[in-house]
């Protein structure tokens, strides 16, 4: 009987330990997080869940104001937010893909003296998965930030994978109304595929319409801000350095280099950069691709990663 009582005792102490309301709040995270390509109305996951909408209403405000969800003002559905993004970077530390990384970008930036960074596409956005090196305000990237994977953004997540997935990115709905060049897409995409890595030119001011996106949908934008932005920024591809553009002496100011990661279906699943910032002779740009590339096999491979036939 004693042996009973403990154990009723054990099973009563559990079930008041039973938080419900802390269970519907996991209970909408785990729906949301297994549908990252979807958003849902506030009716919709209501009935799902089986919540009522006051509760599930509740649960969605106070997630959204962490950042935990996004809320589109537009059609009023909720997607997954940019802070799982810093709560994933860090539980991806205790994973294999964290520590490995993370140990070739420290290497890498120690070499080169600059910022180096790791990222992604996670459900619909890009985001920042680690930095080594570069802090303050004048940092180009942070962990945690997302942006739109959509064009003109998002080009080199796509740029070493198959031509379909290319042709699915670039059939997304613009995050700004600009046209792609598709003769120099193509150089672009030939030129990175035979390299291995892309350099990228943009001014600190030219970067500027790109931070103003960080964190955003394209719906989340004025019209007016759409079209300003859409007139400052490039077509997909038209910021790449290609060694036809180098400067008469060779030189081109670089803000990055980028190669990718593949996972072992032969996709790509991170993208590293070297954020050199500065102008930069072929010789340079080369021994910075090749250091580069050379990391990204090397992750790769510890991955058990392959590279796209």
């Amino acid at each position: 009987m004693a042996g009973r009582r403990d154990g009723a005792g054990a099973s009563g102490a559990a079930t008041a330990r039973r938080s419900p309301p802390t269970e519907r709040v996991v209970q909408v995270l785990d729906h949301l997080v297994a549908r990252p390509g979807r958003r849902f109305g506030l009716s919709e996951l209501a009935r799902e869940l089986d919540l009522s909408k006051p509760t599930c209403l509740g649960i969605l405000t106070a997630l959204t104001d962490a950042g935990y969800l996004i809320r589109d003002p537009i059609d009023k559905t909720y997607g997954l937010g940019p802070a799982l993004i810093v709560a994933g970077r860090a539980a991806q530390r205790g994973f294999a893909s964290g520590p490995v990384a993370h140990r070739h970008l420290t290497a890498l930036s120690a070499e080169f003296g600059v910022m180096c960074t790791a990222s992604a596409v996670v459900g619909d956005r890009i985001a920042i998965l680690d930095v080594v090196g570069g802090t303050g305000s004048g940092a180009a990237a942070r962990v945690g930030e997302v942006y739109p994977f959509a064009p003109p953004v998002g080009l080199m997540y796509v740029l070493w994978d198959t031509d379909d997935r290319i042709d699915r990115w670039l059939g997304r709905e613009p995050t700004l109304p600009v046209s792609v060049d598709r003769v120099r897409l193509k150089a672009v995409i030939d030129e990175c595929r035979r390299t291995g890595y892309l350099v990228e030119s943009l001014t600190p001011g030219g970067r500027r319409p790109y931070a103003l996106m960080a964190g955003v949908v394209s719906h989340d934008l004025a019209p007016e801000m759409r079209e300003m932005l859409a007139e400052l920024v490039s077509s997909p591809g038209e910021r790449v350095v290609l060694p036809g553009t180098l400067g008469p002496d060779g030189t081109h100011r670089v803000n990055l280099i980028a190669a990718p990661v593949f996972d072992p279906d032969g996709h790509q699943s991170l993208v590293l950069a070297l954020h050199l910032e500065r102008e930069v002779d072929r010789a340079e740009i080369e021994r910075c691709g090749r250091a580069l590339v050379a990391a990204a096999d090397a992750i790769t491979a510890d991955l058990g990663g392959r590279h796209a036939s």
